[in-house]
């Protein structure tokens, strides 16, 4: 596979220790960068290190640490949902059941399988976040433009084994070349099979 190769080494770019280290910060990295979200995040997790203590942190101290990643007061109010939830249903421990996750509020199929995956080693799905869904449709992978669509395509191409680091890639790859406003197509190593270049060029 041609992005294995262009990006060998491709991982989860958010820095944490624990599952729920990592929910949290896969809920802050809704529409903001996995840059800002691990400068925000050291200082959250020495005040905040775990489900309790996030369950019952003060509101408006969680928002203020968490501003600078926007959306914060709906992003604090999924963290605490998340994590009282984890705390009365869970025993403290982030579920490794994707039936489980879904339920925790701020938790769609995107941050459940980022969970399940680099968390647990579960591999249940392809993450379809905003590099995802739209080189996936730019390189011919799906008509579709809704994630849960778009995931069932992708897993249709791929070996289960494939699916995560495939997603992985693919950002990767939408951050350094394949950019939303201006798709850096003549230097694209994927040009010859993406449908979608010769438009743009």
């Amino acid at each position: 596979m041609l992005l294995k190769h262009l990006y060998p080494d491709a991982t989860c770019s958010l820095s944490y220790e624990t599952p729920v280290q990592l929910l949290v910060a896969t809920i802050l990295s809704a529409q903001c960068t996995d840059e800002r979200v691990n400068l925000v995040t050291p200082a959250l997790f020495k005040r905040f290190p775990d489900a309790p203590s996030l369950a019952a942190a003060d509101r408006q101290e969680l928002e203020t640490l968490i501003r600078s990643t926007g959306f914060y007061r709906n992003k604090a109010k999924n963290i605490q949902g998340a994590c009282q939830k984890i705390v009365e249903n869970f025993g403290g421990q982030v579920p490794k059941r994707m039936e489980d996750l879904l339920q925790l509020p701020g938790v769609a199929r995107k941050t459940a399988n980022v969970i399940l995956a680099h968390a647990y080693g579960i591999v249940e799905g392809v993450t379809v976040d905003t590099h995802v869904k739209r080189l996936s449709g730019r390189l011919g992978l799906t008509e579709h433009t809704d994630p849960v669509r778009i995931e069932r395509d992708l897993m249709t191409l791929l070996p289960q084994s494939d699916w995560e680091n495939f997603s992985i890639r693919l950002i990767y790859h939408g951050r350094a070349v394949c950019k939303a406003r201006q798709p850096i197509c003549h230097s694209c190593q994927l040009a010859h099979l993406c449908p979608s270049a010769a438009i743009v060029s």
